[in-house]
């Protein structure tokens, strides 16, 4: 991961993640042209926002319905104990599962939600074994399975 510093973002750069952050293969030319910079400033900060951190990743976004992994499920995870090792133990275990996207250790009733992607329950099944009965430390779980994801991955509403 690269090293992050404070960075102070302006108004070209809040527009410049505008763009990036709904499509990350807008030519730069086109963010130049709309934002009111040349195509070697936008290049400038993109790279700068890159190695400060701001812009952590460039990925793809797959179609899980076409890749044969249709499930999305959203699971509230109540620990038996906050011991903070045992947390940290919790933690570890769901960063390592290919199958938990997404994963908030939170305040209130839970202590983690879980978004998961499974193919179908037989494999969800198997992961509830791995994860919250032989995993340890799982007081109780809740499933929610979603019928339709209406919106997922949206982009972060920024000031300019």
């Amino acid at each position: 991961m690269k090293k992050k510093r404070t960075m102070t973002i302006d108004d070209f750069d809040l527009k410049i993640l505008q763009f990036v952050q709904v499509d990350n293969q807008t030519p730069q030319r086109v963010i130049a042209e709309t934002i009111g910079l040349s195509p070697p400033a936008v290049t400038r900060r993109l790279q700068q926002l890159r190695e400060q951190g701001v812009i952590q990743r460039d990925v793809s976004i797959i179609d899980e319905v076409a890749v044969g992994r249709p499930l999305t499920i959203v699971v509230e995870v109540t620990t038996e104990n906050e011991r903070l090792d045992l947390i940290d133990a919790m933690k570890a275990r769901f960063l390592a599962c290919p199958q938990v996207r997404q994963c908030y250790y939170v305040t209130g009733e839970m202590d983690f939600i879980l978004i998961l992607n499974a193919r179908d329950m037989a494999e969800y099944t198997e992961l509830t074994r791995e994860l919250f009965f032989e995993g340890g430390n799982v007081k109780s779980f809740r499933t929610c399975v979603s019928m339709e994801n209406v919106k997922t991955n949206g982009p972060i509403p920024l000031r300019s």
